[in-house]
């Protein structure tokens, strides 16, 4: 009896030095807080569970998408980039992961960044047989232009949005102005976004360009509408892309990839938090939820990665062991 007691305290004694070493290990490490909402937050939620959870001294750095990559590529900083749009860096990432300078942990973002046309729920469920945007296109009448109501409007991206340019070509090769529709400018992104919040304050149709995970969409129940064929990159590359592409033909938008890309020697370094990066993901509902409520409470990047740790516990404790978890529950 007495070896047994004494193989169990050796065997914990063991373990409890083992979670001290990961956690030194950990030490320092630097995230890049990307300058949009739903990345800001991931930083954030890193930031508290390698902090709380792992024992990890963390800084956060401003980051962006493409200065971000070149500097962990060249100078192996900052440590970890949380939400990166791969599709951007595509060629270069590929060649410094088979090189074995940067690691893909996870895709954060489980469903990928996803652009498209929507149209409100609320609409899609009194018109069923809307599932495409051919059969939006059928309907001028329940999408009212806001300066002529006897046309139907696609609303685009505001002026300087790559978004504006695959909008203006595939409203071009729908026809959509033979059908009785007209390409409304936004102005600016908070004229796209106040078009959706107006459509829905008076309950009428909105069909246009939209992303996720987005606020906007964590706000309002939105329907992203095929466009009844598959993506043709070649052609995106070549005109859906291209401003004022003379011939375009209807194509789809691509589903980005979005992943964690860390630095070798961070998941040299990191131990067992390591797993926690392989293993971290979530949706594109959830965090619309999220940047959601941030908007609706003015809230920072910080303010809602812990309102995600504190409303969102069944999706998060998956990502960790439970005495991590525990930690993090008691420091938020």
């Amino acid at each position: 009896m007495k070896k047994l007691l004494a193989s169990a305290i050796f065997a914990f004694g063991a373990y409890a030095l083992a979670g001290s070493a990961h956690a030194a290990d950990c030490g320092s490490v630097s995230i890049a807080e990307m300058n949009w909402a739903s990345a800001g937050v991931a930083a954030q939620v890193d930031k508290i569970i390698l902090q709380s959870g792992y024992g990890c001294n963390v800084t956060l750095v401003t980051g962006d998408t493409q200065p971000t990559f070149t500097s962990m590529d060249e100078k192996g900083q900052p440590d970890v980039a949380p939400e990166l749009w791969v599709n951007a860096v595509r060629t270069a990432l590929d060649k410094a992961v088979s090189e074995g300078r940067l690691i893909e942990a996870a895709p954060l973002l489980s469903d990928g960044g996803v652009e498209g046309w929507w149209i409100p729920k609320f609409l899609a469920d009194a018109h069923p047989d809307i599932k495409t945007v051919q059969d939006a296109l059928k309907h001028p009448e329940l999408f009212p232009a806001p300066e002529d109501s006897s046309k139907g409007a696609v609303y685009n991206c505001p002026a300087g949005w790559n978004c504006q340019i695959s909008t203006a070509n595939l409203y071009k090769a729908l026809g959509a102005e033979k059908l009785g529709f007209t390409l409304v400018d936004t102005g600016s992104a908070a004229g796209l976004d106040g078009s959706i919040a107006n459509a829905f304050e008076k309950k009428t149709g909105w069909l246009g360009y939209y992303w996720a995970p987005t606020a906007i969409l964590g706000k309002y129940d939105m329907v992203r509408l095929s466009f009844n064929v598959p993506h043709d990159k070649k052609e995106w590359d070549a005109c859906t892309a291209i401003q004022d592409c003379a011939n375009p033909k209807v194509n789809s938008y691509p589903v980005s990839d979005v992943y964690t890309v860390v630095t070798k020697d961070f998941a040299a370094k990191a131990g067992i938090a390591m797993d926690y990066m392989k293993t971290r993901k979530w949706d594109n509902a959830t965090v619309g939820k999220v940047l959601a409520w941030m908007t609706d409470n003015q809230g920072t990047n910080e303010d809602g990665a812990k309102y995600f740790l504190k409303t969102y516990p069944d999706m998060w404790t998956k990502w960790v062991s439970p005495d991590v978890a525990t930690k993090v529950k008691a420091s938020l």
